[in-house]
């Protein structure tokens, strides 16, 4: 007699169970839903030129959310545009993404590390624009480029610059 209430006890609590699952769905979540580009603010910060070819320079990039709470979760997409072509800048080799969650207020930050190259070597991203979106969304920014020319990696795969990882900033 003891095996039926066991037996009824046993499904009504996996029933109970599988109703509580939301199938994994991020849009449920009030901070679940991926930051876009439109509501947060984004600067460019002060850079660390590279003065002349060969030399390393840095961009920060700071995004601050002005909207819902969101989440960025993976890397910024960052390209370099000449006018004549669109050149997708790499994530930084060894760089880990980290999912961070932004209240209303609240920032984080990237930067953007490139060598510069020569005016006219064939390898060289004569950049006018960089272009920014955030990860989940195809939706872009641009800014002006005016830190000099992008040398090109030696083996013709694109341009000499990465994008790090997202950090949280403030406490």
């Amino acid at each position: 007699m003891r095996a039926i209430p066991l037996t009824v006890t046993a499904l009504a609590a996996a029933l109970l169970l599988t109703s509580c699952d939301d199938g994994g769905s991020k849009n449920g979540d009030s901070a679940g839903s991926a930051c876009e580009i439109g509501g947060v603010s984004v600067q460019i910060g002060s850079a660390s030129v590279a003065p002349a070819a060969g030399d390393t320079g840095e961009i920060p990039v700071s995004i601050t959310n002005q909207s819902a709470p969101c989440t960025l979760d993976h890397f910024a997409h960052v390209s370099l545009d000449s006018g004549a072509a669109d050149t997708a800048v790499p994530v930084l080799k060894g760089a880990k993404a980290q999912q961070l969650k932004l209240a209303k207020g609240d920032s984080a930050s990237f930067s953007i590390g490139y060598v510069r190259g020569k005016d006219g070597d064939k390898n060289t991203v004569a950049a006018k624009t960089v272009k920014i979106s955030l990860p989940g969304s195809d939706t872009t920014r641009s800014f002006p480029w005016s830190y000099g020319p992008v040398a090109g990696k030696a083996d013709g795969s694109g341009p000499d610059a990465s994008v790090s990882a997202f950090q949280q900033v403030g406490d």
